[in-house]
């Protein structure tokens, strides 16, 4: 009797470790937003690029009236706004880098 009940426990511990075993994988969830997350990037950087494109028609605007109002320092004049365009368009293009990074 005492053989029996050692080989029916063993039994029962096997069986209770094996369960896991036959358990089926969780299955994974769809990223069903993946379609917003792309309207949402494109109207992001389009709001970028439209702050960029204003900032660069003032700071053109700016200039051209600097220069209009003082010939002779027409050449800092454009030296800054030339820095400055660049700097504003480099801000529109780390807006881009983020929109595919974060698609």
């Amino acid at each position: 009797m005492k053989k029996l009940r050692i080989f029916f426990f063993a039994l029962v511990g096997m069986l209770m470790t094996a369960m896991p075993v036959l358990a089926q994988a969780p299955v994974p969830e769809a990223d069903n937003s993946a379609g917003l997350k792309a309207i949402a990037a494109g109207i992001g950087f389009a709001i970028a690029v439209f702050g960029g494109a204003l900032g660069q028609s003032r700071i053109g605007a700016a200039a051209c009236e600097g220069a209009a109002r003082n010939p002779g320092a027409s050449a800092k004049i454009q030296t800054m706004m030339i820095l400055g365009l660049a700097l504003i368009e480099s801000l529109v293009l780390f807006a881009l880098v983020i929109v595919f990074v974060k698609t």
